[in-house]
C-alpha cells in the first residue's frame, strides 16, 4: 500500500511539472455589441473580407479573391506595419467569416497562430455582432517577457475588438 501511494504521488508530481513546463496555451476571446440597425445593412459593411476601413487602426486593406476560400488581403495599418490575413471560411447566408492571421509581427499584434470570426445575426430587427479568435501569446516558449505574455496578448485582442466593433457600431448608426 505504501509502494502504491509514493507511485501514485511521483506520478501526480510529473504530471503537475510536466504541466507546468510544456509552454503556451490556447487563448480564446469573443467580444460582442449590440447595433440599432438590420442585419443586412451591418453585413453589407463588415461583410466584405477585402475590405477593413472599419476599423480604426487600418490605412489600407489590399487583397485578392475576393470572399473566396483562400482569399488573402494585407493590412497597412496607421504607422506602416502590416498584418496578413487568409480567408479559411466565408457564408454570406450566415453572415459570417473565418480567417487567420498569416503574417504578422509579435510588436504590433502580440500573438502567434491567430484564427477569427466575425458573425452578424438578427436581433430582432438591431443586430449583434460577434468577433471571435483563438491564439497563442507572442512569445511561444517559457518565461515570457511581459510584452508577449498571456495577459497582454488577450489585452491586445481584446482591445482590437472592441475598438473595432465600436467603430463599426457608431459607422452602422451614423449611417455612413
Amino acid at each position: 500500500m505504501k509502494i502504491l501511494a509514493l507511485a501514485t504521488a511521483a506520478a501526480l508530481a510529473v504530471v503537475s511539472f510536466s504541466a507546468e513546463a510544456h509552454g503556451p496555451t490556447r487563448r480564446k476571446i469573443s467580444e460582442s455589441v449590440e447595433i440599432n440597425a438590420p442585419a443586412d445593412k451591418v453585413w453589407a459593411v463588415v461583410g466584405n473580407f477585402q475590405d477593413m476601413s472599419w476599423l480604426p487602426p487600418v490605412e489600407k486593406t489590399e487583397g485578392t479573391g475576393g470572399n473566396d476560400a483562400k482569399a488573402t488581403r494585407t493590412l497597412t495599418l496607421k504607422g506602416g506595419a502590416t498584418v496578413v490575413e487568409e480567408l479559411s471560411k466565408y457564408s454570406a447566408e450566415k453572415k459570417s467569416y473565418s480567417y487567420r492571421i498569416d503574417k504578422v509581427d509579435v510588436k504590433t499584434l502580440p500573438v502567434n497562430d491567430y484564427s477569427s470570426t466575425i458573425e452578424v445575426e438578427d436581433a430582432g430587427g438591431k443586430s449583434k455582432v460577434t468577433w471571435k479568435g483563438a491564439f497563442y501569446r507572442g512569445y511561444m516558449n517559457n518565461d515570457p517577457p511581459p510584452e508577449l505574455n498571456d495577459e497582454n496578448s488577450e489585452k491586445a485582442v481584446r482591445g482590437l475588438y472592441r475598438t473595432g466593433l465600436d467603430a463599426l457600431k457608431a459607422k452602422v448608426e451614423k449611417g455612413s
